[in-house]
């Protein structure tokens, strides 16, 4: 069988599987997802040991570092994934409800119902947690889904995949339900992304130039971010230690995430005081820092930025720092060099808090907390299956009610149209 068939039939018995699970209740879905996460946990053991040969085989051919930390799982990536099932194992059920209903003149009740968006297709780099989390949402919200990981997590992804269809078995749902795609051939991709009659969405999660391949390659609507550029604008008024600790967070906590702060810019009257405390605080954690040359008055050993810096995702230590006259220039810096991503604000101003809010246009904006927010498990939505900076037809961290659609539901009395 060639790959094209092959990737036909998976979208085919996807396409089946979606059909049977419009019809599951939510006790039987949340039976099923509180025993993946059980058997996550029984089998951590196995799964590290899969994982280890993608890991090793990564070392090996010399991927970068950022990729090799969202690659490797460890005791507690596991446990975050089992407890991302549970909870969205304890989330409310969109599927089915009624969000709106009104009557029309002639006496028809019109209304709005969610329903699942069917079949969604997941192409993604390194990370194996998102075999898990994605199938997580797609199974609560209705959606069958397909899933090709990055060939340098092909161990990893199967050994998830298998575990989580042998609970679907167990449960009496249909296995095609979650699909992992278990060929590395890049053509599985191309061939995947022309199937607009079996998919209803694809969710490309990785580098910026894996999603642009997989938009200019698609036939199938898709959601995307491109990177993630955030910022951290620190106000005339900020309390400093605060700053410091959400800017210290942002960079250093995990550098090669898409939620990490790239981008510093900081008050003009702010930064006497703090820039010198700040370079000194990131320096002793290994950050490498290029600044305008308003910053370096402060910093006057600091690399030189360079206008292609303001648009980097570093997705490392390195951190581009601006000194602005004011919010206005901070938020026309976000605008012109920003992603739509995530951006923050420290501010005891709760005017300019509040205008930083209504007026910076990205997915996902702060006030006084770290860009590391911007993730689908910290802001109560269980796990995610994407970040969209796209406005169509979702913004921001994914998760359930993002699967899904509605339709009108009208009910009637015999009225005809005249």
């Amino acid at each position: 069988m060639d790959i094209r068939e092959e990737m036909r039939q998976v979208a085919d018995r996807a396409r089946e599987a979606s059909r049977k699970l419009s019809r599951i209740s939510t006790e039987v879905k949340n039976r099923a997802l509180m025993d993946m996460a059980e058997q996550l946990l029984q089998q951590s053991s196995h799964l590290m040991q899969e994982n280890k040969k993608d890991v090793t085989f990564a070392v090996n051919s010399g991927l970068a570092s950022a990729m090799i930390d969202r690659l490797t799982l460890k005791e507690s990536t596991i446990q975050d994934m089992a407890t991302g099932i549970r909870e969205v194992a304890a989330l409310s059920d969109p599927v089915g409800k009624v969000t709106s209903m009104w009557r029309r003149p002639n006496g028809l009740m019109v209304g709005r119902m969610r329903i699942p968006l069917g079949v969604i297709g997941i192409i993604y780099e390194s990370r194996p947690n998102v075999t898990a989390d994605a199938a997580a949402l797609c199974l609560k919200s209705g959606n069958a889904v397909i899933l090709r990981g990055g060939s340098e997590a092909i161990y990893s992804n199967i050994a998830i995949g298998r575990l989580l269809q042998d609970v679907l078995k167990k449960h009496s749902l249909p296995e095609a339900a979650i699909q992992v795609v278990e060929t590395t051939e890049r053509e599985a991709v191309y061939e995947l992304l022309q199937l607009e009659e079996y998919i209803d969405l694809i969710i490309p999660r990785g580098g910026e130039d894996l999603i642009r391949a997989v938009v200019r390659q698609s036939r199938i609507p898709v959601i995307k971010h491109y990177k993630g550029v955030c910022h951290v604008f620190v106000d005339a008024d900020a309390d400093l230690d605060m700053a410091a600790n959400i800017c210290i967070n942002g960079k250093t906590q995990r550098p090669g995430v898409c939620n990490a702060l790239e981008t510093l810019l900081v008050h003009r009257d702010a930064a006497p005081r703090f820039l010198p405390e700040i370079a000194r605080q990131l320096r002793e954690k290994g950050v490498e820092l290029r600044c305008c040359e308003k910053t370096r008055v402060f910093i006057p050993d600091a690399d030189k930025a360079e206008e292609d810096d303001w648009y980097r995702e570093y997705l490392d230590l390195i951190l581009a720092i601006r000194v602005v006259d004011d919010m206005d220039e901070a938020m026309d810096h976000i605008a012109r060099y920003g992603s739509l991503h995530t951006e923050a604000i420290v501010t005891k101003d709760y005017a300019n808090a509040q205008r930083f809010l209504s007026e910076v246009n990205s997915s996902t904006v702060l006030v006084n907390a770290s860009t590391r927010f911007s993730d689908g498990f910290q802001l109560g939505l269980g796990a995610e299956i994407g970040i969209s900076t796209t406005k169509l037809h979702a913004y921001g961290p994914m998760g359930l009610e993002e699967l899904t659609t509605t339709k009108f539901i009208i009910y009637g009395n015999g009225q005809v149209r005249v």
